[in-house]
Formats: structure tokens, C-alpha cells, sequence
């Protein structure tokens, strides 16, 4: 059915739980995982003219950011490794995540994005925007939500 399944994680215990159901369902299909990190691009300060020293640079941003997107998809590869799932995982750079994880999925030839959601809706998803529903939106492959019905540690 699947053969090569998108995790996303963005570290948090919401996409933690949702990346370990996703690797059950891989190894139920047999399917290999590519766990994904979306970072946002580095942003030079605005309204001031000289760049503050304190302020990183852009090789350090960066350096820093696919440090956390090792950590963020550590557990992922961990889960793979126990379950016997082959896995790949990398740190993207986007101002859209939904974007960026559309554009992966498609370009690494997976056939399905496994996402999590938090299960808002009304106000609550209206105003904290969804990287999901924007993925829904945007994605032309297979996408599955895995809705949490609590929060993690509630």
C-alpha cells in the first residue's frame, strides 16, 4: 500500500506521540520512514542598523537548527531502529512548514504524510492557524492525521 511514509516532528510531546504511532504503522505496512524537521529561515534583525554582536550569524543559526532537528527526529530514528524500520531523517528550512513538508514529501517519492493535530477546531484552530490543515490543503499525496484525544501528560 505505502512504501515510504513522512514523519514530522517538531519536538514537542503532541508530535512525539504522533511520530511513534507513525512508525507503528510503517512497520504494520512494511513501509519505510523519512522524519522531517522544519526549521523557519534566519531572519537578520529589522529596525536597527547595525546587527547587535550577541545576534548569530547565519552559519550559526543554522548550525543550531539542524543540532535541534537531530534531537527532534532522534526519537523517531529511535523507534525505526527498535521496530526494525528502515529511516532517514533531515532538518528542512522554510517560512511555511505545511509548505515545506508538501514540497519533501513529494521530492524524497513518499506516498504518504503522517501528521499529527491537536484536535482544536472553532476559535482555537482559526487563531493558532494549522500546519496541518494547511498540509491538507496543499499536499496532492496521501495524508494521514493522527488526532491526539488529550494532550500528552493530561
Amino acid at each position: 500500500m505505502y512504501r515510504k511514509i513522512l514523519i514530522t516532528t517538531d519536538g514537542s510531546a503532541v508530535s512525539s506521540k504522533t511520530a511513534c504511532a507513525g512508525v507503528q504503522f510503517a512497520e504494520q505496512l512494511g513501509a519505510e520512514v523519512l522524519a522531517l524537521f522544519v526549521a523557519p529561515e534566519y531572519q537578520y534583525p529589522i529596525y536597527v542598523e547595525i546587527i547587535p554582536p550577541s545576534y548569530p550569524s547565519e552559519d550559526e543559526y543554522r548550525a543550531a537548527m539542524q543540532r535541534a532537528g537531530q534531537e527532534h527526529t532522534q526519537d523517531v530514528v529511535a523507534s525505526c531502529a527498535r521496530r526494525g524500520v528502515r529511516c532517514e531523517a533531515m532538518t528542512a528550512f522554510h517560512e511555511s512548514a505545511a509548505l515545506k513538508i508538501v514540497d519533501v514529501a513529494q521530492q524524497n517519492g513518499c506516498d504518504l504524510i503522517f501528521i499529527g493535530s491537536h484536535g482544536r477546531s472553532g476559535w482555537g484552530q482559526l487563531l493558532l492557524g494549522s500546519v496541518t490543515n494547511k498540509v491538507l490543503h496543499n499536499s496532492k499525496i496521501p495524508v494521514l492525521v493522527h488526532r491526539l484525544i488529550k494532550e500528552p501528560g493530561k
